[in-house]
């Protein structure tokens, strides 16, 4: 989860992404992403990495049609029927085993919450701005089911991302 091309996210934070991407698809993970209709984010960036790591992608999009931004990186794209701000997020959150925010504006906070909500694992990346610099490390409120877990690289978000899905998927059998 995270940015959209029109929150200017640098460089740095788009290698992060692109590095996430590659990581999922060298675990035999696959990548599930809210797939863009009209411009680029930091989820496509992870989806071109992914597809070219030779992963899984599985883009989540709104509205009623399967018209996503690179359509020909998504192998699979599940049409929500849903609208951004909490319509198309339900769906894409909960088909996830665990979610990595990067950067991100009021769609990636709103993807957090759902997550929360679900208990399934979230992870945040510090140093890039955004909500998931906010909210790395923290509880989403006073009842404190599930932190939110801080990683400093993508490496090490990957890797947090899978041992908390395991153990997620462990404690439910």
């Amino acid at each position: 989860m995270g940015s959209a091309a029109d929150l200017q996210y640098s460089e740095t934070v788009e290698a992060i992404a692109t590095e996430i991407g590659t990581r999922i698809a060298q675990n035999d993970a696959a990548l599930v992403f809210g797939a863009e209709k009209d411009c680029d984010s930091l989820s496509t960036v992870a989806c071109r990495a992914a597809k070219e790591a030779g992963g899984l992608t599985i883009g989540v999009t709104y509205g009623k049609d399967k018209a996503v931004w690179e359509q020909d990186l998504v192998d699979i794209v599940i049409v929500s029927g849903l609208e951004r701000g909490g319509g198309r997020e339900t769906p894409l959150v909960l088909s996830c085993d665990a979610v990595i925010a990067v950067s991100g504006g009021s769609g990636t906070l709103t993807e957090l919450a759902i997550a929360y909500q679900a208990d399934i694992p979230m992870i945040a990346l510090t140093g890039v701005g955004g909500w998931s610099e906010r909210l790395a490390g923290e509880y989403l409120d006073d009842r404190k089911r599930r932190i939110i877990h801080a990683a400093q690289t993508a490496k090490e978000a990957v890797d947090i991302a899978i041992r908390e899905a395991m153990l997620q998927r462990d404690n439910k059998n």
